[in-house]
């Protein structure tokens, strides 16, 4: 993964100059990263896997996929606030000790209570369990958000938007995967190995990322920085301070507001269509447009204007949401999948580089944290109100005679036309959103930010971008000048 990684990054970066020490220790960073994201992705997706087929409630699946989204947004301001204050490297090596105990301790449930009791959902040990495994993986985000700090910390800045690419691509990777294995393993296996070779994984990626060393790991602090907690004033004050920064973040939650209605629905689709087997494989198969996507931003970039392509990258996203289920046929649905994963890595990558830019480094932590928390939390108030509506209301409706009637002329026939009606709704409304923002006064002035963050030619000559000169604290306690 890390060599094919490698080969595409360094291509994407020989017409500038040739790949330093800070890249390179960048994409070990970056494929250990990725083995981590396999695990809790792999898991977490198992576990929808299994409670759907074992309950057939949509209200379970979207109940679990909006309290992670809400778990990652509460706690991603925090996350923030740690990588800040913190060594980019201990960071990660906190996150992934952290999720390996909640691993191991989801382990010891199953191991200890019998599988009926688990799938309960109207016990506790249902909650439960699925909380200890969430929590495992919510974590992990902790890592991501300092892996975008190491861009900064690592890589020059005209190669943000490559290396934003890059990890686009691992993660289409990852989700290749773990699709693929999370339905072998529920299908073949059940949960119980699916338990233990997760933490497997996660134990060799902790191993792994103990023997890296991060050469230019300084934390760097504003001289009146002194909160250590969820420092929201720190994290507001710092969106503010950039004209139009906040006005990306609500861009960029356009694509996560429709992704809660993916998060609660996708799932059910695929598996009432296809045998859990098939929709691991299909899921698999479409990732791979996580890899394309990504390697065509880490080989071509995102153009001078990566705030206008974000906003195009969502009106074709939410045109895709629209008609990949406009009848019930596997093929256009993997079609419509495959080529909406092509833009993710776009669409991520743009607001990243942004941030890389405009955001001074010790703030980028929060910055970044923040931007998570607030789009986050857009994909489980649409979870929440999604899955319930659809299971008690549309669902049921499109099933009747007078919904199959109304239905067939605009969505064809089929068991899941109600889910599809969700889908067609949702994406018309991600168009519009997107339209509207390239009309705001906003939109030009965070476009105007980036353009005149621009570092000057012929700037630093070895390292990654420096956005400021603040007072790092080294290993050891000892102070000194950052860059």
């Amino acid at each position: 993964m890390s060599r094919a990684g490698g080969r595409g990054y360094r291509g994407a970066m020989a017409a500038t100059r040739p790949t330093t020490p800070g890249e390179r220790t960048f994409l070990h960073v970056l494929a250990n990263t990725a083995l981590a994201n396999v695990t809790t992705s792999f898991l977490w997706f198992a576990l929808t896997f299994w409670v759907y087929l074992e309950t057939r409630s949509v209200l379970a699946t979207g109940i679990i996929g909006g309290a992670y989204m809400l778990f990652v947004a509460f706690g991603s301001m925090l996350f923030g606030s740690i990588v800040d204050h913190h060594r980019k490297l201990r960071v990660m090596l906190l996150s992934g000790t952290v999720t390996l105990t909640a691993f191991a301790l989801a382990g010891a449930m199953y191991l200890l209570l019998p599988e009926p009791a688990l799938l309960d959902l109207a016990q506790p040990w249902f909650w439960l369990f699925t909380a200890i495994i969430l929590g495992g993986a919510v974590v992990e985000h902790m890592r991501n958000i300092a892996l975008s700090t190491t861009v900064t910390l690592l890589v020059p800045d005209e190669r943000h938007a490559n290396a934003n690419g890059m990890v686009g691509t691992v993660q289409g990777l990852a989700f290749i995967i773990t699709s693929v294995f999370s339905g072998l393993a529920i299908g073949r296996l059940g949960m119980g190995w699916t338990i233990a070779i997760a933490i497997a994984l996660t134990a060799v990626s902790l191993a792994h990322l103990a023997t890296l060393r991060m050469p230019e790991d300084v934390v760097a602090l504003d001289a009146d920085d002194t909160a250590r907690g969820v420092d929201l004033r720190g994290s507001v004050r710092a969106v503010l301070a950039i004209g139009g920064l906040f006005a990306l973040i609500v861009f960029s939650t356009f694509n996560n507001l429709i992704g809660g209605v993916y998060m609660a629905l996708m799932d059910p689709y695929g598996l009432e269509i296809l045998s859990v087997e098939l929709w691991g494989l299909v899921l698999g198969v479409t990732a791979t447009g996580f890899v394309i996507g990504g390697l065509a931003v880490a080989r071509f970039g995102l153009g001078r204007r990566p705030i206008r392509t974000l906003l195009l990258v969502v009106v074709a996203m939410g045109a895709l949401g629209a008609l990949f289920a406009v009848r019930e046929q596997w093929w256009l649905y993997a079609g419509g999948i495959w080529l909406y994963m092509c833009l993710i890595p776009a669409a991520e990558a743009a607001e990243q580089t942004v941030i890389q830019r405009v955001v001074p480094l010790s703030r980028q932590g929060r910055v970044f944290g923040f931007a998570m928390a607030f789009e986050s939390a857009a994909a489980p108030i649409t979870a929440f109100l999604i899955a319930p509506i659809a299971e008690f209301w549309i669902i049921p409706w499109a099933r009747s005679d007078e919904g199959a009637m109304t239905l067939e002329p605009w969505l064809g026939t089929g068991t899941t036309r109600g889910i599809a009606l969700v889908f067609v709704i949702g994406g018309a409304i991600m168009v519009v959103a997107a339209l509207l923002a390239f009309l705001t006064r906003s939109y030009h002035r965070i476009s105007a930010s980036y353009e005149a963050s621009a570092p000057e030619q012929g700037g630093e000559p070895d390292g990654a971008s420096r956005p400021e000169q603040v007072p790092a604290v080294r290993e050891g306690g000892s102070e000194a000048e950052a860059g």
